[in-house]
């Protein structure tokens, strides 16, 4: 489909692309958007050069082994490298590479000079990296979330200006086929113009404790979960709603993990409780992370199956937020850790009407095959609008989000390809939030940092 001089759809644009959704309806998860992994021809092309920092499960999953399996006809490794080296070579083994690995940052950059640099590493080292990375000459795709704090955000800023480089971030939820049909419907007008949102995520006592389990149970290193996940769904919010964050109001506590547990102690596999606990994890059944994390402890002391109910904890696994808009839009939003679920429920409000999906991602129903949207019309019947599943992680989006930006061409018709300017905003919202939470009041995301927010993105 031809875009708009304006980047909106009309009614009539929406319309022709997936037919009048009046009464229950199945149909195509998008238009304008390539199937996944569809190649072009590379004859005579030359591949980028990709060099990576963090070879946990994330690096070695999301962007390596799949990498190598699915894009090497665009790509190809010439450098690895993390800190733990018994880590290093068992991520070089998994992810399926000859190139050489480093544990020294800069010798890795300067001798194999990437184009491009891929960072998986702690959030809290996040900055360091996409900086250093830009000085050395690479563009980065940088893992969710972009950095931690405000200071962080602004020296990334700074980097980018100053190196003529770009980084991009990967938030692949914009890109699942059922958060993208709600993009379409909300530019489509089919509402009318938006007033506010209810946004309610649910992590469940596996996913959700996995979080409590691991280092981004402190908040000096995940930038607690406001940061680390929930920057997940501010994305979504920003992108949603097309216009950028002015204030937040937060609440949260910590009342069901780290300090509040009956039984307690430093990991699950050195545990006199494993028979009473209902959190008690047996990492040795899972042969990738003992790989990963279990055989390579000796080097930094890392635990991968850590106690949920270590005293150190100190994220909250309950939050709220109220986040006002520049455009006028109200949203709440809240994010529970403990739930029996994985899912959201989400309502947009608008003059025309509203738009709802209840999604459960760990437990679905097991004959569906879609997502369902329901559009309710002021004065008018209700309408179903059915999202077949996709085809790959993050409900079909991680395929989607890279072939964009691997394979040459690729278009965004959807305007999800988020660079440092989007990664800052969905930060600062959860940076504000911890702000707000510590000063009983709300903040101004223009107080944080140079970006000075608009009523319509860019």
């Amino acid at each position: 489909m031809e875009k708009k001089k304006t980047n909106l759809f009309t009614r009539r644009d929406f319309l022709a692309i997936t037919g009048a959704v009046a009464g229950t309806s199945l149909i195509a998860p998008l238009s304008g958007l390539q199937a996944s992994n569809v190649k072009v021809n590379q004859k005579n092309k030359i591949k980028k050069k990709i060099a990576l920092v963090g070879t946990g499960s994330r690096g070695t999953s999301m962007w390596g082994s799949s990498l190598v399996k699915d894009y090497s006809d665009y790509l190809e490794f010439v450098g690895l490298c993390d800190n733990n080296p018994g880590r290093l070579a068992a991520g070089k083994e998994i992810i399926g590479t000859s190139c050489p690995t480093y544990t020294d940052f800069d010798k890795m950059m300067i001798e194999t000079k990437p184009d491009i640099l891929i960072v998986t590493t702690v959030d809290n080292t996040h900055d360091h990296f996409v900086v250093r990375g830009m000085e050395l000459g690479a563009d980065i795709i940088c893992e969710k979330p972009m950095a931690t704090d405000e200071k962080k955000i602004q020296a990334i800023i700074d980097g980018e200006k100053r190196t003529g480089k770009k980084c991009r971030v990967t938030f692949n939820y914009r890109y699942s086929p059922h958060r993208a049909k709600m993009w379409e419907l909300l530019q489509a007008g089919e509402i009318g113009e938006l007033t506010s949102v209810d946004f309610h995520w649910y992590l469940d006592t596996s996913h959700g404790a996995d979080y409590f389990r691991r280092w981004h149970r402190l908040v000096e290193r995940s930038g607690s979960l406001w940061v680390h996940k929930a920057s997940h769904h501010f994305d979504l919010l920003n992108w949603w709603v097309d216009s950028d964050p002015e204030s937040v109001y937060a609440l949260g506590e910590l009342n069901f993990y780290g300090k509040n547990g009956t039984y307690r102690a430093e990991n699950c596999r050195n545990c006199p409780h494993t028979d009473k606990c209902n959190f008690y994890y047996d990492i040795l059944k899972n042969q990738r992370y003992k790989q990963l994390y279990v055989d390579n402890e000796k080097y930094d002391g890392y635990l991968r199956d850590g106690c949920v109910f270590k005293n150190d904890i100190n994220i909250f696994d309950k939050m709220a937020a109220t986040i006002k808009y520049m455009n006028g839009v109200q949203v709440a939003y809240s994010l529970t850790t403990y739930s029996p679920y994985e899912g959201y429920r989400i309502a947009f409000n608008g003059t025309k009407g509203r738009m709802e999906a209840w999604i459960q991602e760990s437990k679905p129903t097991s004959d569906v095959n879609y997502d369902e949207i329901v559009l309710f019309k002021n004065f008018g019947k209700r309408e179903y609008i059915q999202v077949p599943f996709g085809t790959s992680g993050h409900g079909g989006g991680d395929s989607l989000l890279k072939d964009q930006i691997f394979i040459p061409d690729t278009k965004d018709p959807f305007r999800q390809s988020a660079g440092v300017r989007d990664g800052s905003l969905a930060c600062l919202v959860g940076i504000a939030a911890r702000k707000s939470i510590a000063s009983k009041e709300p903040v101004m995301i223009k107080d944080l940092t140079s970006i000075v927010p608009k009523v319509k993105k860019e």
